[in-house]
């Protein structure tokens, strides 16, 4: 399960959207979050999925790699499902004891579960098409307006650059410790839940050290090539917008806009 977790890997391959500037996709992306979040009945969702579905297909990134970064949210999807199902007052389907499930319920559920996956899906396909120097300049970008204010946006965009980049890292280095560990015996599966949970201290210790030992390093590596933040930092690639940045920016108001109409529709039928 460890292997499929796709957020903070970049896939690189040529296609329009690999090509748009990072500004613009950062932007595009929370306004396609906003778009989830302001989209109410079914005419909304399958739209925004729909549009989902074409930035994927653009994006020239596998479909079968994006949605395998959802299989560790089986759980979250099904705790949430459920909730809403069991928790959410109207129309009785059945009863099982003291919870009882409406139709309501189901209605919300649907919605909840495909709003976190659309979420997620976006949230992965902004790193799998964005390179991490891309990504930190962007952000930088975005935030330089607060630097009049002493605000920190080359560190703070630096920082968030490298924990979606270490990510993998991380997650490849846990997945060597568990095969070492069960190979002397280790057993993660079986037992009551507090035993499990114990079981992964074997697991957390060395996975800790070997997180310092690489911050540590990778501190060294930045002080040894005489890094020192953002005073008198310069850039190999500027970033310069584009007609097809303006043009993909203008997409994206014109579905928010529709997700808006659809949202009426949907109140109308």
């Amino acid at each position: 399960m460890l292997n499929d977790i796709t957020l903070g890997q970049y896939y690189p391959t040529r296609s329009l959207i690999h090509k748009l500037d990072p500004r613009i996709k950062i932007v595009l992306t929370l306004l396609i979050m906003v778009m989830l979040f302001t989209a109410k009945g079914v005419f909304s969702y399958v739209f925004v999925a729909l549009f989902v579905m074409l930035v994927i297909i653009l994006s020239k990134v596998p479909p079968a790699f994006i949605f395998r970064g959802l299989k560790p949210l089986w759980f979250i999807v099904v705790f949430t499902a459920a909730i809403n199902i069991f928790l959410t007052d109207g129309q009785i389907i059945f009863k099982i004891g003291f919870l009882k499930a409406t139709y309501e319920g189901v209605n919300m559920a649907v919605m909840m579960v495909v709003r976190l996956m659309l979420l997620v899906t976006v949230t992965t396909l902004l790193t799998l098409t964005t390179s991490p120097i891309m990504l930190t300049d962007g952000i930088e970008s975005l935030l330089k307006p607060l630097k009049k204010i002493r605000f920190p946006a080359h560190e703070l965009a630096m920082m968030m650059t490298i924990a979606l980049r270490f990510i993998p890292t991380l997650i490849e280095e846990t997945d060597k410790i568990i095969k070492a560990q069960s190979a002397r015996g280790a057993d993660f599966t079986s037992g009551s839940l507090i035993k499990r949970v114990k079981a992964m201290v074997p697991i957390l210790v060395p996975l800790f050290i070997s997180a310092f030992r690489r911050a540590d390093e990778l501190a060294s590596a930045m002080e040894c090539r005489c890094y020192r933040g953002d005073v008198n930092r310069t850039r190999m690639k500027q970033l310069k917008t584009s007609k097809r940045d303006y043009t993909a920016v203008i997409v994206c108001v014109v579905c928010f806009a529709a997700v808006l109409i659809l949202n009426k529709v949907g109140q109308i039928f």
